[in-house]
C-alpha cells in the first residue's frame, strides 16, 4: 500500500512538473497583464490626464460637432463614440485612418476642442490588455493562453495533492517555515502561497475562460442551445431566407460577453420602394443626433458606447457597459426611420449568461470598486510568487546539465493518467488534447530515446 502511495505522488509530481515548466512562463505574463488592467483606468488617468480630462462643463455638444472636430484633427472614418456622463471627462472618438492604426481621438464634449489621440494597443493598459488576450499573436496566441489557464488549473490540483499535508500538525503547512533554510524554506513558501491563493486564481480561471477562443464558444452553444444563454428574442433574428445577419461581437467589437454570438439587428431596407416605373429614392440617414435623441428617449442619457453603422442596413448600437453587469444594456436604433430595432437588457439574459457577465466583472475588479481590485491582485501576486519559487526550487535541485523531472508512473498509475486526461478533455477539450499529446511523448518517443531521457532526469 505504501509502495502504490509513494508511486502515486511520483506520477502526480512529474504531471505537477510538466505543468508548471509549459505554463509558468505564460502564467506569470498573464499575472502581470492582468494586475495593469485591473488598474486601467487609474493608470490611464495617471499617464493621460490631458487627454481624459476636461474643464467642467454646463453642457455637452452634440455628439455630430464632437466626430467632426476628431475627425478634422485625424482624417479617417469614424466608428464610434463613448458618451461621458462625469462633467470633466472626454470623450472618446474611434476613429479609422486610410493608412495607420485605429485611433482614439479624446474631445471636450462642452467646446469640441481635440485634446489629442493616441493608437490604444501602445499604451501600457492598451499593450497589457491585448497580451493578456492574446500574447500579441492573435487567434493562435487566444488558444495558447486558453491552453495555459487549463494547464494552470491540473498545476493548482496537483500542487495541492502533493502539499496535503498529514498528521496532527497539518495546520503548520499553512504557513511558511521561516526556521527553515535553503529549499526546504521555498518549498514552505511555495506551499503556503499556492494553498492561500488557490481558490482566487481558480475563481480568475473559470471567469476568464469565457472569453476564450475555443472554451467560449463551446459555452456559449452550450448555454444558448439550453436556452440559458442570450436572450430567446434573437435566437430567431431575421426573415427566413435572408442573409445571416452578423453578430453583435462582428458588427461592432467589443459587446457584453452574453450576446456576441446574437444576431445584429438590421436597419430597413436604404432605397424606398419603387412605385410606377419611378427609380427608387436613397433613404436618407436620420443621423447621429436624431439617434442620441432616440436613445435619450428611451432612458439612455449618458455614459454608453455609441456605435455607428458601417453598411447601408446597420444600425446605431449603444451599449451600456457598468461595473456592475445588472445595468447592462444595448439598444439599436434604426439609421433610417429613427425606430429602436433591438433592446435588450440584462434581465433579458438566460441565468447562465448572467452569471458569466457577473463573474467577468468580479475578474475584473469592477463589481465593489477598489476592493474588489485588491483582492483580485492577491492572486495575481500569489502566482509571481509561485512562479518564482518554483522555477527557483526546480534549478537547484536538478541535476547539472539535466532537466531533473521525476520518474515515470509505472504502467499501472499510467491508467489512472489517462483517465485523468480523457475526464479533463471532457471539460477542457484543449487541455485533453495537450495531455494526451504529453503523455503519448512521455511513454512512447522519450521513453526510446535513451538521450533524451537521460537529459530529462
Amino acid at each position: 500500500m505504501a509502495a502504490a502511495a509513494h508511486d502515486l505522488y511520483r506520477a502526480v509530481w512529474r504531471w505537477h512538473f510538466y505543468a508548471g515548466l509549459f505554463v509558468a512562463p505564460l502564467l506569470l505574463i498573464l499575472a502581470i497583464t492582468g494586475s495593469i488592467y485591473l488598474f486601467n483606468d487609474e493608470i490611464e488617468d495617471a499617464v493621460h490626464p490631458a487627454l481624459r480630462f476636461a474643464p467642467e462643463r454646463r453642457a455637452a455638444l452634440p455628439p455630430s460637432r464632437l466626430i467632426a472636430a476628431a475627425q478634422s484633427a485625424y482624417p479617417g472614418t469614424a466608428t464610434r463614440i463613448d458618451l461621458p456622463s462625469q462633467p470633466r471627462r472626454t470623450a472618446q472618438v474611434f476613429v479609422t485612418p486610410a493608412r495607420g492604426e485605429p485611433l482614439r481621438v479624446f474631445v471636450d464634449p462642452g467646446t469640441a476642442r481635440v485634446h489629442g489621440a493616441f493608437v490604444y494597443t501602445r499604451t501600457l493598459v492598451g499593450f497589457a490588455d491585448t497580451v493578456h488576450g492574446s500574447l500579441l499573436l492573435g487567434r493562435f496566441g487566444d488558444a495558447v493562453v486558453e491552453l495555459a489557464a487549463c494547464w494552470a488549473l491540473l498545476l493548482i490540483a496537483t500542487g495541492l495533492y502533493l502539499w496535503w499535508p498529514s498528521g496532527p500538525g497539518w495546520h503548520r503547512a499553512l504557513w511558511p517555515d521561516l526556521r527553515a533554510r535553503g529549499r526546504g524554506f521555498w518549498r514552505s513558501l511555495h506551499g503556503a502561497v499556492g494553498v492561500w491563493t488557490s481558490a482566487l486564481t481558480v475563481f480568475l480561471i473559470l471567469t476568464g475562460l469565457p472569453w476564450a477562443g475555443v472554451w467560449g464558444d463551446l459555452l456559449r452553444t452550450g448555454t444558448q442551445s439550453l436556452g440559458i444563454g442570450y436572450p430567446e428574442q434573437h435566437r430567431h433574428h431575421g426573415p427566413a431566407g435572408a442573409a445571416a445577419a452578423p453578430t453583435m461581437a462582428q458588427a461592432i467589437g467589443e459587446t457584453p460577453w452574453a450576446l456576441r454570438d446574437a444576431p445584429m439587428p438590421r436597419s430597413a431596407h436604404s432605397h424606398h420602394a419603387t412605385h410606377h416605373g419611378v427609380s427608387p429614392a436613397p433613404a436618407t440617414d436620420i443621423g447621429i443626433d436624431a439617434a442620441v435623441r432616440a436613445l435619450a428617449a428611451r432612458g439612455l442619457l449618458a455614459d454608453y458606447r455609441l456605435s455607428l453603422p458601417q453598411s447601408a442596413d446597420g444600425v446605431y448600437t449603444a451599449v451600456v457597459y457598468p461595473d456592475r453587469p445588472q445595468g447592462q444594456r444595448s439598444v439599436q436604433i434604426d439609421r433610417y426611420r429613427g425606430t429602436v430595432a433591438g433592446d435588450t437588457g440584462f434581465a433579458d439574459y438566460g441565468w447562465a449568461a448572467q452569471a458569466v457577465e457577473l463573474g467577468v466583472q468580479l475578474h475584473m475588479g469592477n463589481y465593489f470598486g477598489r476592493a474588489n481590485q485588491l483582492l483580485m491582485l492577491l492572486p495575481c501576486l500569489g502566482v509571481v510568487g509561485l512562479c518564482f519559487s518554483g522555477t527557483w526550487m526546480w534549478w537547484r535541485r536538478r541535476p547539472s546539465g539535466r532537466m531533473g523531472a521525476p520518474r515515470a508512473a509505472t504502467p499501472a498509475r499510467t491508467k489512472t493518467v489517462v483517465a485523468i486526461a480523457v475526464g479533463c478533455g471532457l471539460l477542457f477539450p484543449l487541455l485533453g488534447a495537450c495531455l494526451l499529446l504529453v503523455f503519448a511523448l512521455d511513454r512512447w518517443l522519450i521513453a526510446r530515446l535513451p538521450r533524451l531521457q537521460a537529459a530529462l532526469r
